[in-house]
């Protein structure tokens, strides 16, 4: 396969991908392309790997963790609208204001995660991939995957608390 058809075939998927782990449309396009531009570099020896997909989505996953686009975990972005076509399709006679506002409030709670919990979630729950593909992609232990995800979603958890106290609160 030559890394135009690669582009073809694989473009819109990658930057889905990189729009849920980033929660920035925006910055999903620059890191995808930032990647590509490397990727064209070296594409023989990315065909040579066993899936230069899985190949390229670790390259994705690597520039976002790095540390040129940290600021990216201290922006919260409302990717919810975006991304709430995606599971529309599987939305059948619920109230889409209320999805909205739901999937809003996931992508603020999870725009406060560290960089790296927030991968594991997205690769867990989105990419619906294992624990070893996951540390596979992560350069890190299958072990290390399941405690980012532990303390990303007691971490989640703490918040829903605290708002479910607020808005008791505000009732009373």
């Amino acid at each position: 396969m030559t890394f135009e058809e690669f582009i073809a075939s694989r473009l819109t998927d990658l930057l889905r991908h990189a729009a849920v782990l980033t929660g920035d449309r925006d910055l999903a396009q620059d890191i995808v392309q930032e990647v590509l531009a490397r990727a064209q570099v070296k594409w023989r020896r990315i065909t040579h790997a066993d899936s230069p997909d899985a190949y390229v989505r670790r390259m994705i996953i690597n520039e976002y963790l790095s540390w040129r686009r940290s600021w990216a975990s201290r922006n919260v972005h409302a990717v919810g609208e975006r991304l709430a076509a995606i599971a529309d399709a599987r939305r059948v006679g619920r109230d889409h204001a209320q999805d909205l506002a739901e999937s809003d409030e996931l992508w603020r709670r999870l725009a406060t995660l560290p960089r790296k919990q927030r991968a594991v979630l997205v690769l867990r729950y989105y990419e619906q991939l294992d624990d070893a593909a996951i540390a596979d992609l992560l350069d890190c232990a299958p072990v290390t995957v399941r405690s980012n995800a532990s303390k990303a979603l007691k971490s989640l958890r703490l918040a829903s608390e605290q708002q479910l106290r607020v808005r008791e609160k505000e009732l009373r």
